[in-house]
């Protein structure tokens, strides 16, 4: 993709001194250099906030003390960003999205959205009514390898879906690290910032994306069971989630972040009439096609037969990995070609769309409340909608 003409400029919100996710947007925006930090309140900490900004080289005048104050200040600017990033803990994203969005101004959010589906949806109809663009940052959807899944479903290469079995097995909670300095862990443990489930909350949101995402399947109803393994947790460290889907396929979801021995890893096993595809976040550019009759196969991105679209967004040749941050920088390349586009006055297409929306944050709030829901109730069936 070409550069953007007119240079898109964006700001953050979070993502200070001491951060991790923040650096990994900034980087991964980067990659295109399709758009430039402008403005920024990157911390509570006003020192913070003015460090951060004099190592990205923002103007001073633009390290602003509250997100309040920076979406007023921007909207008035006429050289105002074109669009903010949102990598602050869970409790904040809709006050911030709220703001940005009654500014006029673009938003990309971290997931989850919010915590209530009321709120979900208010920010869903806030950017329709502006008719301004929402992604929610479900990174892993990114992968050319995903997009590469998604079309072949489309297509019906496996036959009608019969079962879905997703799993996102993690080890970094296997101990009770939130009882010492583990930032990270002290935040996403704690029912007031990060609402109220932390491993669906955190990873499991993944996998309901990710499987609407290659499948085009609906959740109809949902039966949840969330642990506390760990002594003394008020939220949750592993779940186990059965899954029946619009239509009459059934699935399968475990997350856990009390998995000795695993790191990230997302697998999604997808088995239809004709054959099965297979898919893993630690191995992205690889697909295994299993089908009736035929030896099993495992296809490489960037040089067995990716469709058009899914091979539009491999960057460099097979054999070369690409990994977290080029997926990300897939999801950026999309939506910030789609604001250069509108700021153009151009009709935006279907590929243009292509990134996780804010109606997609809307569902991943409601799997996350309604898991816990279930879950609260004795692990019954709860409908989806």
């Amino acid at each position: 993709m070409a550069f953007v003409k007119e240079g898109i400029k964006y700001g953050m919100v979070g993502g200070g001194q001491g951060a991790f996710i923040g650096d990994v947007h900034r980087k991964s925006i980067a990659l295109d250099n399709m758009s430039q930090i402008a403005a920024g309140c990157f911390s509570r900490s006003r020192d913070n906030t003015i460090a951060t900004g004099k190592e990205l080289g923002i103007d001073p005048e633009r390290c602003y003390e509250s997100f309040e104050v920076m979406a007023e200040a921007e909207a008035k600017r006429s050289d105002k960003i074109d669009f903010v990033l949102i990598v602050t803990p869970n409790n904040t994203h809709f006050a911030v999205a709220k703001a940005f969005l009654n500014a006029g101004i673009h938003v990309v959010c971290d997931k989850p959205l919010c915590f209530d589906v009321t709120e979900a949806r208010e920010l869903v109809d806030l950017a329709g009514k502006k008719n301004l663009l929402f992604c929610v940052t479900y990174s892993y959807t990114g992968y050319p390898a995903v997009k590469q899944v998604r079309e072949m479903i489309k297509k019906g290469e496996i036959g009608k879906l019969r079962f879905i079995n997703a799993e996102y097995p993690q080890e970094w909670l296997s101990t009770p690290v939130e009882r010492g300095e583990h930032k990270q862990a002290k935040w996403r443990l704690n029912p007031e910032t990060s609402g109220k489930s932390n491993a669906v909350g955190d990873i499991g949101t993944h996998l309901e994306n990710m499987i609407s995402y290659m499948t085009g399947l609906q959740i109809k109803r949902l039966c949840a069971r969330l642990d506390k393994i760990v002594e003394g947790r008020v939220l949750d460290d592993n779940a186990s989630i059965m899954i029946e889907y619009e239509g009459g396929v059934n699935g399968l979801y475990w997350v856990s972040q009390i998995a000795v021995g695993y790191d990230n890893g997302l697998r999604v096993r997808i088995f239809g009439e004709k054959g099965t595809i297979q898919w893993a976040q630690e191995s992205p550019n690889y697909i295994d096609v299993m089908k009736i009759g035929q030896p099993s196969e495992r296809w490489s991105r960037g040089r067995d037969g990716f469709y058009n679209h899914a091979n539009s967004y491999s960057r460099i040749p097979a054999g070369h990995p690409e990994g977290y941050f080029e997926a990300l920088a897939n999801i950026y390349k999309t939506f910030i070609g789609a604001v250069s586009k509108l700021k153009e006055g151009q009709t935006l297409s279907e590929a243009d769309l292509d990134f996780p929306c804010a109606e997609m944050g809307m569902d991943g709030v409601n799997f996350i409340n309604k898991c816990v829901e279930s879950s609260d109730n004795g692990a019954v069936w709860v409908n989806f909608s």
